[in-house]
């Protein structure tokens, strides 16, 4: 037991920068929780169309994460040996990178837009009208694609930051972000205090406004706090990066970029299989969702933890330290699964009802939510061991363990149950969510090698 249990130092060293990170995702998804809702009292169809658009664009949030966390393995090494320079480097590295991804992905939403959209519409259910589903989703897309480039620029200096163990400065500016957005959005989506009434356009707008806020707060610290961050002296003097570390940079993006897009894309596509049951599953999963990031806060920032910490330890050559580490961090993610997972089991008769919908999407919303709490401790095992392989830089591991399974194994399962047998929803579901279990024993197996490990600076 002594491999997984700490003592008090360790958990306050890893709650100091855990803490903030949990603060921040609880903030951001308690006020998408309000934001979702406001969006739910207006029409099942707009609640719909936003819940389609989200799973679209988070598909591009994941890949700007893949590009930046790929880099970041090496930033975080680079800061553990206080190599500024090659911070700085890493920190141009992600910006190049992560804004060629902006630009493919929003040619890709401009002229697929609608197709992409209509993947997720389906009859099969009593509840909602497609073509109004599709109309709202097209314009709250239309207006999103404003504030893609504020969120590149966030979370780039966001990851490096975080890399460098700083994560209260993120925190802040998400909170003020969060914040800005649930005020604009009530205005906005319901025309309050003499604004107009704009629904899901009010929504995207007000996601834009706070997503420069959260961009221009991070980046104005990071230029004036040199001393606390002397990576960023001189950071757009020139533009010089190097082979070598451009090129580092570029091996590790490019297997998470790839991982991440068709990670999520894999999601999106497993929600288009759910989606053959009726709108009313659409409607019925967003609700689901926006209860899961609650609960799921806790053990996501321990991924974050594990990249920081343990990375930190490996550029110092302290591979022995990095292995324990990780088995203890990964012990604390799945006692904090555990608890998430019983608030979600509690709150399933409860939360679907706060909805203006139908009886048929709170009846489903209750029982994936249940589903989904009996069931998040895998997703923390998952999560955990992901973030432990990815610190030492085996990113081509990551995308055999993460998307390569999900494309190969979960997504055709779906798609013969969706498409050639009459399964209802919730035993689908949970379908889907067991087979995970074979991919647990896969990154157990690859995480106990130990050939994760390793210094990638040398």
């Amino acid at each position: 037991m002594s491999r997984f249990i700490a003592d008090k130092k360790f958990y306050k060293n890893v709650m100091k920068i855990s803490v903030p990170i949990m603060v921040q995702n609880g903030i951001s998804n308690f006020v998408s929780l309000l934001d979702n809702i406001m969006i739910g009292r207006v029409g099942t169809e707009q609640m719909s169309g936003v819940s389609i658009v989200n799973q679209l664009i988070f598909v591009f949030y994941l890949c700007i994460f893949g590009a930046v966390s790929g880099a970041g393995i090496l930033g975080a090494q680079y800061y553990g040996q206080k190599n500024y320079d090659g911070v700085k480097k890493v920190l141009r590295s992600k910006l190049i990178i992560s804004f060629t991804a902006l630009i493919i992905a929003i040619l890709v939403f401009v002229n697929l837009g609608s197709v992409l959209i209509s993947l997720y519409l389906h009859d099969g259910s009593a509840t909602g009208n497609l073509e109004a589903t599709l109309n709202y989703g097209l314009e709250y897309l239309g207006m999103m694609l404003f504030g893609l480039p504020f969120c590149t620029i966030e979370f780039s200096y966001s990851s490096t930051l975080r890399e460098c163990g700083e994560t209260s400065t993120p925190m802040k500016a998400s909170i003020a972000a969060v914040f800005i957005n649930l005020v604009l959005n009530y205005l906005l989506i319901f025309g309050k205090f003499g604004f107009p009434v704009m629904g899901v356009v009010g929504a995207a707008i007000a996601t834009n406004i706070a997503r420069f806020t959260q961009a221009a707060i991070i980046v104005i610290y990071s230029h004036t706090h040199t001393v606390r961050f002397p990576f960023m002296k001189g950071m757009f003097r020139d533009f010089r990066i190097g082979r070598n570390i451009f090129g580092k940079s570029l091996r590790l993006s490019m297997p998470l970029i790839f991982n991440e897009t068709f990670w999520a894309a894999g999601m999106a596509a497993l929600t288009s299989c759910y989606s053959t049951r009726g709108l009313s599953v659409i409607a019925a999963l967003n609700i689901q969702s926006v209860i899961y990031n609650m609960a799921n806060i806790m053990f996501i920032a321990m991924g974050d933890a594990i990249a920081i910490i343990v990375g930190q330890l490996l550029g110092r050559n302290e591979i022995e330290e990095g292995k324990d580490t990780a088995n203890k961090i990964i012990a604390m993610s799945i006692f904090f699964a555990l608890i998430g997972g019983i608030f979600m089991i509690l709150i399933s008769g409860i939360f679907p009802g706060i909805y203006k919908t139908s009886d048929e999407v709170k009846s489903i919303a209750r029982t994936i939510i249940i589903i989904s709490g009996c069931t998040m401790p895998i997703g923390a095992i998952l999560h955990a061991l992901y973030f432990a392989i990815r610190s030492g830089g085996k990113t081509l591991i990551t995308v055999l363990f993460d998307s390569v399974y999900l494309w190969v194994i979960a997504f055709p399962v779906a798609y013969i149950i969706s498409r050639y047998t009459d399964m209802p929803i919730a035993p689908f579901y949970l379908t889907i969510q067991l087979i995970d279990l074979i991919k647990v024993g896969v990154g157990l197996a690859i995480y106990r090698s130990g050939i994760w490990a390793r210094n990638i600076t040398q």
